[in-house]
């Protein structure tokens, strides 16, 4: 079994997600007794979240650059970015170490052309709404375009992200909300849904959205679960 190597704490409430899908994963292949070989280095969000509202990228990427370079230090074979929006900086990260980055797109992209879908709603913070990390890579290395809700239902979205999901809040009427932006998604053209940030998939739960939905935090522990056992 080769070793994970997760750079987490963005933030850690999606990190323990993280840690048990994982391990769930490693025990349904291997048996009831097995566990993931796995190192965690997790940071302090407040201050990757400063560097987020000051947009200071260079800064969230040295930071991350640094975690990975630990991860590897202590015996890593490949990389997580346990985070959505911190994919911004993936490239700084792939860069820092000779370890394959498992990228958080194309887990995703994996599963959503496996159902033959190219429109899905995007929906996770601001900066993974607006800025192109995200939806350029999903639509030139995959061929799936990314639609994303109205300006003001993305600033609520953002504020639902970081002021009650990280805070580990998961209230009925943000995951009503998230419903609602969801269906008017499929009005839209949409044919599926991605949960793009790690802790919508704690607010959904076991919410049935009428449209196939991606949990990118699920799918990218997947990908790391079939990275280690081959």
């Amino acid at each position: 079994m080769r070793t994970i190597g997760l750079i987490g704490g963005m933030s850690w409430e999606s990190t323990v997600e993280y840690y048990r899908l994982i391990n769930r994963g490693v025990r349904d292949r291997l048996g009831p007794l097995h566990s993931a070989r796995l190192l965690l280095d997790s940071l302090d969000f407040s201050v990757i979240a400063a560097c987020q509202r000051e947009g200071d990228w260079d800064g969230a990427g040295t930071l991350l650059a640094e975690s990975a370079r630990r991860l590897q230090s202590g015996g890593a074979d490949c990389i997580l970015i346990g985070a959505n929006t911190m994919h911004i900086v993936a490239d700084t990260v792939a860069a820092a170490t000779p370890l394959p980055l498992i990228h958080i797109v194309d887990a995703t992209a994996r599963a959503i052309r496996a159902q033959e879908l190219d429109t899905v709603l995007l929906l996770g913070t601001a900066f993974t709404m607006e800025q192109p990390f995200f939806r350029e890579r999903m639509e030139r290395d995959h061929g799936v375009q990314c639609l994303v809700p109205e300006p003001a239902e993305r600033a609520e979205l953002h504020r639902v992200i970081y002021d009650e999901l990280c805070a580990g809040q998961f209230r009925p009427q943000a995951r009503d909300d998230l419903l609602r932006l969801m269906a008017d998604g499929t009005r839209a053209g949409a044919q599926g849904a991605i949960l793009g940030c790690t802790e919508l998939g704690l607010l959904l739960g076991e919410a049935d959205a009428g449209v196939p939905v991606f949990d990118t935090a699920a799918l990218h522990a997947a990908a790391a679960v079939a990275f280690a056992l081959g």
